[in-house]
């Protein structure tokens, strides 16, 4: 049995909670948030054969113990803080994307996990998306030959009655933007799926939200293997999301995984048949959100992990990764120059 504590509960750790509960051999122990009530309420929702303890000190759950692992599930711009305390005491940890909106505290994280023998898991869940694995099989089949280009949407809706809702919301200080926030896990595919990007060129604007950062933006990125790709993002949909999606065209092959949130496969051309193939009409599932079903996924794989079932997650490097390319992105738009992105941690 693995053991989790969990800190922030809010919107996002309902995910989190929902797919622990599916796993047998894990169970959440203890949770926390500084507001008490809601602390309370998620310990009270959770099936345990012992009462869940809930706390609104975070110093004091991690004293209390009683767990193997810290997920958190706080604003983006607390992970690495959090991170780094669970590591030094000695817990594992799993952090929502992004893992940190600044890469020095992330790589204090890093290196506290690395200091203290942990393992650190990020949540970027949208690689365990069934139409996502197989458009990542073809690509490492070769199916595609040379990559051409690649493009992201991600049009979704987020009325101002959404940043209302808690004030760290779109902040520079805690939360960015449409492309820390709500695209994050499309900037991590676009990298793990086509390749490290060697330049990029941004803008952004803040068009219709009373917000600090960003809710509309696009960048233009060139890989360095000579592809050319775009990301284009807003949060101004009208009257609710519209499309996530990404586009891959190769010499030999021409792929779309499109829907709301990556859910269906919208072409799938390839020179020559694949065993895959067959699987594709069948790899389409209807999202209850954005988030989409792949948080149960990312748990096995950490129980499995934990419990010496395997030794492939994703780890610290691949959050920190999506990071540089969003940061470099921000950098781009501020100083309207073409902006270099190294090839990682």
């Amino acid at each position: 049995m693995v053991r989790f504590g969990l800190v922030g509960c809010g919107r996002i750790s309902g995910y989190h909670l929902e797919a622990l509960g599916y796993h047998d051999d894990a169970q959440v122990v203890a949770v926390c948030d500084v507001i008490p009530e809601r602390a309370k309420s998620a310990a009270s929702k959770i099936r345990a054969a012992t009462e869940v303890a809930w706390f609104s000190d975070y110093d004091q759950m991690l004293k209390s113990g009683g767990f193997d692992v810290v997920s958190i599930c706080t604003p983006s711009g607390l992970h690495p803080y959090q991170g780094l305390a669970a590591a030094n005491a000695g817990f594992h940890v799993v952090t929502e994307k992004p893992m940190g909106i600044a890469l020095e505290p992330v790589d204090a994280m890093i290196k506290a996990c690395r200091e203290n023998n942990v393992q650190l898991f990020t949540v970027l869940q949208n690689r365990l998306n069934p139409t996502v694995t197989l458009l990542k099989q073809a690509i490492d089949k070769g199916r595609f030959g040379k990559i051409h280009f690649v493009q992201v949407n991600v049009f979704w809706s987020r009325p101002q009655e959404y940043y209302d809702q808690a004030s760290w919301r779109g902040t520079l200080e805690l939360d960015g933007g449409a492309f820390m926030n709500q695209a994050s896990h499309y900037v991590d595919l676009v990298q793990w799926l086509a390749g490290d990007v060697a330049e990029v060129q941004a803008l952004t604007g803040t068009l219709a939200r009373n917000i600090e950062a960003e809710d509309t933006g696009a960048a233009i990125l060139r890989f360095q293997n000579g592809a050319i790709g775009t990301i284009n993002v807003t949060m101004l949909v009208h009257p609710k999301n519209l499309e996530g999606s990404i586009t891959i065209l190769g010499e030999r092959g021409t792929v779309k995984i499109g829907g709301v949130a990556l859910n269906r496969i919208e072409r799938w051309d390839f020179e020559g048949y694949e065993d895959e193939d067959k699987l594709v009409a069948e790899s389409g599932y209807y999202p209850t959100s954005v988030y989409g079903h792949g948080h149960t996924g990312f748990y096995r794989n950490v129980i499995d992990v934990l419990e010496g079932k395997t030794t492939d997650f994703i780890n610290g490097t691949a959050g920190r990764k999506s990071l540089e390319l969003i940061l470099a992105i921000y950098q781009s738009a501020f100083t309207r120059k073409p902006v270099g992105v190294s090839d990682g941690a």
